[in-house]
């Protein structure tokens, strides 16, 4: 994938950069694999708005993908290579020999034509092919990582990125993960080798405010030019600072620096070094 920019013709044209798509072979995405989705505009099943600064955007179809890949030792076939305009990373329609059909994570380097397959036991360790964490080699990149066996994976999805396999003992296998947190995981939890593909989408510029609404984000408003009643940051004459020892949220929370995970998690004891 690369990046793709245009002549200046415009302000937002100026400092922006697109997508070039280089690398997506099938434009128009399996109908069966797809489903409509509801825009919820940030809010709970009673109405009220429990994430701030998300509605409109684009209409959108979902790509039902396939993150257990639990047809094991069924060799499929990459078909296609498509975009998902739900998340970063490309995905990989595969053709099984049965004649199913499903959407999986596309690997970085995988190609139309390429044979994958997922196996609780030892295959070839290539990019696209699943089995357990306990029979990959040490030191392989992996992605799309079960916490749970047979749960499904649930980390190191995003576009570009892979974990390290550092080592295997006593039914535990040791994965460094891209935060730098190193963590313990079970040697029947599955992953996928190889990294996600994508990975030259961190470099995007979106250029300007109209893009980020057509993604379904909405404008952000700092705390500090609000009314008291809206932020503990808000009021003041003029351009006044916090006027707190610390930030908070617009429900006096600490803010910035503070931990906020639970440290009685039962998880905890699974992780060997917190990321920085």
């Amino acid at each position: 994938m690369a990046i793709k920019k245009y002549r200046p013709t415009t302000p937002g044209r100026r400092i922006s950069s697109v997508d070039a798509f280089a690398d997506v072979t099938k434009t128009e995405p399996e109908k069966k694999l797809t489903i409509t989705r509801k825009k919820m505009g940030g809010r709970n099943n009673t109405g009220k708005i429990t994430v701030r600064r998300r509605g409109g955007g684009a209409r959108q179809r979902v790509r039902i993908v396939d993150f257990r890949q639990d047809k094991f030792n069924v060799p499929a076939k990459v078909a296609a290579i498509e975009y998902d305009p739900t998340r970063g990373a490309r995905l990989a329609l595969l053709n099984y020999k049965d004649g199913e059909k499903r959407y999986v994570i596309a690997a970085q380097g995988m190609k139309v034509g390429d044979e994958v397959m997922s196996s609780r036991e030892y295959i070839e360790a290539k990019p696209g092919n699943r089995m357990p964490l306990g029979k990959i080699p040490e030191g392989m990149a992996i992605h799309n990582i079960e916490m749970e066996p047979g749960r499904g994976g649930t980390t190191v999805r995003g576009a570009g990125l892979s974990a390290q396999l550092m080592s295997v003992d006593a039914g535990k296998v040791q994965v460094k993960l891209p935060s730098g947190e190193i963590r313990l995981f079970s040697v029947e939890c599955l992953a996928t080798i190889g990294s996600v593909s994508n990975p030259d989408r961190r470099l995007i510029r979106w250029g300007k405010a109209g893009r980020s609404r057509y993604r379904g984000r909405r404008p952000k408003v700092r705390g500090k030019v609000m009314n008291p009643v809206d932020h503990p940051h808000g009021g003041g004459e003029g351009r006044n600072p916090i006027g707190l020892k610390h930030p908070k949220t617009p429900w006096g929370k600490p803010a910035l620096g503070v931990k906020t995970r639970n440290p009685k998690k039962a998880s905890s004891k699974m992780i060997v070094k917190r990321r920085k």
